[in-house]
């Protein structure tokens, strides 16, 4: 093979569904590996809900967006098929940074040998970033304590549903909020949530004040929407609130209104944003306080494969519908 096949960012999203527009697919020449460097060829690729904050125009943000006419960024897991590099062997595998390509030339900064004797999906869906966003957000940022209440949004999803296991393992109320019921099924019955609410259904108030009757201590936060006010009005004193992700405000030009500011200090609550590129330094701490759980059997995944590098521009949009069932994943 002399080419391969790579997809660029060429438009910014402006709101709504993501499109092929926005994207140009490109035939790249093989690259030849120098010194110090070697090929990894891309197997698996995760798709992430922070993408559409990289592919949007905003400098002021925690990390410079995709420019245009360049690879779309995208962490994947892969093997190395040639190499020039003294640390990094033929038929080693490695994740990191690697974008939507087939093939990625590396002189080692940036990608992580993996050796856990586990499958790509498994590494992507627990081990790579949503288990070290969960890990950060629960451990370092919510500072859970024993007999605490915890809510999470987004619950059946990569993060979420880790969240929630970590959360139930060590002795907390877990409730969790999806989007459809067996989404909310599958985080009770297999995952062991102690409630889940569905946030298309009605009485949305009157759900909370029945999972939560002691209020609630600790909410993860991934989604937005209008159950994040009711949510925020049934939080205790010195309650935590740890703003992972805001995808229902994403495809929006105009974010909704948030939380009131009134409840926010008759509560006392501390609320802090947080994204991983502050904590990469801190990334072997944080697997190491996941792997015990995951070794222990406390987490569970289910990763949503789509076939074929093309289908990461369509599959960004399961996001926005929810019709994902687990870690959202492209095999190449």
């Amino acid at each position: 093979m002399t080419t391969f096949t790579a997809i660029n960012l060429v438009k910014r999203p402006a709101g709504g569904p993501i499109t092929k527009e926005l994207f140009e697919i490109v035939e790249k020449e093989m690259p030849t590996v120098g010194e110090g460097q070697f090929l990894v060829k891309q197997n698996h690729m995760s798709l992430d809900p922070a993408m559409f904050g990289w592919m949007s125009p905003d400098t002021n943000s925690y990390i410079p967006p995709v420019e245009l006419g360049s690879v779309m960024r995208s962490s994947g897991i892969g093997e190395i098929v040639e190499s020039n590099h003294p640390k990094f062997n033929v038929g080693d595998r490695v994740m990191g940074m690697m974008g939507w390509q087939q093939y990625f030339l590396s002189d080692g900064q940036g990608l992580n040998k993996v050796e856990a004797p586990l499958p790509d999906e498994a590494i992507l869906s627990v081990f790579a970033l949503p288990g070290i966003t969960a890990s950060q957000g629960y451990f370092n940022v919510g500072k859970p304590k024993k007999g605490e209440t915890i809510i999470v949004t987004g619950a059946a999803g990569s993060v979420g549903s880790i969240v929630g296991q970590l959360a139930k393992a060590d002795g907390l109320h877990v409730i969790g909020v999806v989007g459809n019921d067996e989404k909310a099924d599958w985080i009770v019955n297999t995952l062991g949530f102690d409630a889940a609410i569905n946030y298309k259904t009605d009485d949305l108030d009157a759900q909370l004040a029945k999972a939560a009757p002691n209020g609630i201590d600790m909410f993860f936060e991934n989604t937005a929407g209008p159950i994040q006010s009711l949510i925020v009005d049934r939080m205790n004193a010195h309650g935590r609130v740890m703003v992972c992700g805001l995808i229902a405000d994403y495809s929006k030009e105009v974010p909704s209104p948030g939380p009131s500011w009134v409840s926010v200090l008759k509560r006392r609550l501390t609320i802090q944003g947080f994204t991983m590129p502050d904590h990469y330094a801190q990334v072997p701490e944080l697997i190491g306080k996941l792997t015990p759980y995951v070794m222990a059997g406390k987490v569970k995944h289910r990763s949503h494969v789509l076939e074929g590098l093309e289908s990461a521009i369509e599959g960004l949009n399961l996001f926005f519908t929810g019709a994902n069932k687990g870690k959202l994943i492209v095999k190449l």
